[in-house]
């Protein structure tokens, strides 16, 4: 039957509709969310070695601390269905950090409650609850950040919060109990040893590689009939296994330092920082010049004309007009070779080189999982770092030019 004249079928109306209005935001919650009911939050196992039993949040933390991680989660849910504005992505930011904090210091109270409990030999070690709560929590600092148009400043306060407060709940004992912890204390001076020397890695391989990588680029830029070999060979040797690498510069350096003593006698060889630092540079010059050459391409060729015509030598125009220009495109690509560079030095382990692959590969070995992470976190933490102060430092620099 067809309705009368005059009459429209309406379809009958919700009391309420929602809407998202956030939908990276509602993600991050749902994934914690399920992370905290299907997951355990830490791990008890009867010693360094065994695997232990999962244990979810609630009866790791307990009623209160579980139920005001609950109701974080829930204003961030709200946040996640409310009409955006800049009061609300501030607020959000801050409900995210603090959810961030609270996580961390309730899965040290957790350890200090559990381990008490189990026995001398028993060991803590966070559960990939833990991990996905922290990482959405991160996640949503980050999201509410950029949807707030935050700038270096306001970053790296936020930074400086956070960090700071982890570091506070460390002096006082907070992470005493994790495994991790156990780890780090039985081995402070190698890792101390071990975190210089991957530094040392990454800081004497990147140092050479940007020198010789913005001479290439420079030359790339000048004299385009060079780019194609020139970038043939570089991409050649980015699809080297970093292991290969390492193993073919082996016998070369061994025999070099055979045939002069005094190469030896300053370390180099076959194994050790040597070839470790040659295959890190090799793996460094294609983002260098790359980066270089499309940088210094790139800049008008209207500009260098009327600098030109004001006098400028050509040395003039390639200091104060190019360079200046093709600098945000350096900078990214030195962003670039860093974080690799602090990835990559972790396998130069497996050669003797030292660093902190030293524990990831020796965790591996004794099934040892915390001491992976003792390795592999702080690594982690660096290429966050590096990442985090060469994105800040263009817009830095951008404010001191006049």
């Amino acid at each position: 039957m067809t309705a009368p004249l005059g009459f429209e079928a309406r379809r009958p109306s919700l009391p309420f509709a929602i809407a998202v209005r956030n939908q990276v935001l509602l993600a991050l919650v749902i994934v914690a969310l399920v992370a905290a009911i299907m997951s355990g939050f830490v791990v008890v196992a009867p010693n360094r070695l065994l695997s232990g039993a999962s244990i979810g949040l609630w009866p790791a933390v307990g009623a209160v601390r579980a139920l005001g991680i609950a109701i974080l989660g829930a204003l961030l849910l709200a946040a996640s269905l409310t009409p955006p504005t800049r009061v609300l992505h501030g607020c959000s930011a801050l409900l995210a950090g603090v959810l961030l904090l609270g996580v961390i210091a309730a899965a040290g109270h957790a350890a200090h409650t559990l381990a008490d409990g189990a026995g001398p030999a028993a060991r803590v070690s966070l559960g990939g609850a833990f991990w996905l709560i922290a990482s959405c929590a991160v996640l949503a600092v980050v999201d509410a950040l950029q949807r707030l148009g935050a700038g270096s400043t306001l970053r790296m306060l936020a930074v400086i919060v956070v960090g700071g407060g982890i570091a506070a709940m460390a002096m006082t004992g907070t992470f005493d109990a994790l495994s991790i912890a156990r780890e780090y204390a039985t081995r402070r001076h190698l890792f101390t040893e071990a975190l210089l020397r991957h530094m040392a890695l990454v800081a004497g391989s990147v140092g050479p590689a940007l020198a010789i990588g913005f001479a290439l680029g420079l030359a790339a830029a000048r004299y385009p009939g060079l780019q194609g070999a020139l970038f043939a060979l570089l991409n050649m040797l980015q699809t080297i296994p970093s292991i290969a690498i390492f193993g073919l510069l082996i016998v070369p350096l061994s025999a070099l330092a055979t045939a002069i003593p005094q190469l030896a006698a300053l370390g180099i060889g076959g194994i050790g920082p040597a070839p470790a630092v040659i295959a890190l540079l090799l793996y460094a010059l294609l983002p260098i010049v790359r980066n270089t050459a499309a940088g210094l391409s790139g800049v008008d060729p209207a500009v260098v004309e009327a600098a030109r015509g004001m006098g400028l030598t050509r040395r003039q125009i390639f200091w104060r007009i190019e360079l200046p220009l093709a600098l945000p495109v350096l900078l990214a690509g030195l962003r670039i070779v860093v974080v690799q560079t602090i990835g990559l030095a972790v396998v130069a382990a497996l050669i003797g080189a030292g660093g902190l692959g030293t524990f990831v590969f020796e965790g591996l070995g004794q099934y040892a999982l915390d001491l992976v992470l003792l390795g592999a976190l702080p690594a982690i933490f660096l290429a966050l770092a590096a990442d985090f102060l060469l994105q800040t430092l263009p817009a830095l620099l951008q404010r001191r030019t006049p």
